[in-house]
């Protein structure tokens, strides 16, 4: 009985191992049916702005149902091309993430057609204790002095002169990977030449901030920005002019009509005495 107990355990086990063996070798032979094309991919992680050589890249096999748009066969094909944006190990290179042919590497291969980069200087609190990172949108605030009209005294105003501006770089650093905040001297800004403009103008007449915004958030709030009167709650005083009064109008005085006396002469003539008036 123990005999015929172990043949019967070994003979499950036979077909239980050449099912297994059945299964695996019609699997192998599914996946070898497969179509599939050679993809570029990246064979380290890739910062932004940084020029590709062979030993970034690697070669894989893709699916070919399922090859991303723009992806590269060949490697020959990506010999000094830019990236725009990050690339991490494993990720498809694509056209899309390249700067046009000819950039040149750096941080000029990340500014949008049309854009300029420029760097403002920050310290804690002006770089939003350094959430500020390269990738987030931020809005430009002033503080300056107004211009004083004649007659009147120069209030002070804080507005926002700019509005979701792209941080590309803060300090030496465009790597958007990192989400730690960064304490830093200076934040290299992506605007346009107007806004380029407006930014000069602005931190050369008082002094700037940024404000942290959400990335989704695409709208546009127009302020006309407030004084310190505004934010004490201090009443608006109407000036009164100085000059003085005019002197008050009198009026004429009646003419005063002075009774004229009657003249008199006394004539004597004969021993007579006579009065004769006029």
């Amino acid at each position: 009985m123990k005999n015929i107990k172990a043949l019967g355990l070994l003979l499950l086990a036979l077909l239980t191992g050449l099912a297994a063996a059945i299964y695996a070798t019609g699997w192998v032979s599914r996946q070898g049916g497969i179509a599939s094309n050679k993809v570029i991919v990246a064979a380290v992680d890739i910062e932004l702005g940084s020029r590709l050589n062979p030993q970034m890249l690697s070669v894989i096999d893709w699916p070919s149902g399922s090859v991303p748009t723009g992806a590269f066969k060949d490697a020959k094909s990506l010999e000094e091309r830019v990236v725009r944006v990050g690339v991490l190990r494993g990720e498809a290179i694509l056209e899309g993430k390249l700067a046009p042919v000819g950039t040149k590497g750096g941080l000029s291969a990340v500014i949008a057609s049309g854009k300029r980069a420029m760097t403002v200087r920050v310290n804690d609190v002006v770089g939003v204790a350094g959430f500020a990172l390269p990738g987030n949108y931020v809005d430009v605030m002033v503080n300056a002095q107004q211009d004083k009209a004649r007659g009147e005294e120069a209030s002070q105003i804080s507005k926002t002169v700019l509005e979701k501006v792209l941080v590309l770089a803060v300090a030496q650093e465009a790597n958007r990977d990192e989400t730690k905040p960064k304490v830093v001297s200076a934040v290299t800004l992506e605007l346009s030449l107007e806004d380029s403009e407006k930014l000069d103008l602005a931190r050369s007449v008082g002094t700037l901030s940024l404000v942290l915004r959400n990335q989704m958030d695409r709208t546009t709030v127009a302020t006309a920005g407030i004084t310190k009167g505004q934010l004490f709650g201090d009443k608006h005083i109407v000036p009164v002019s100085t000059a003085a009064p005019a002197p008050p109008v009198r009026a004429p005085r009646p003419a005063t009509v002075v009774a004229r006396q009657p003249e008199c002469v006394e004539v004597i003539q004969h021993a007579a005495r006579s009065l004769t008036c006029f």
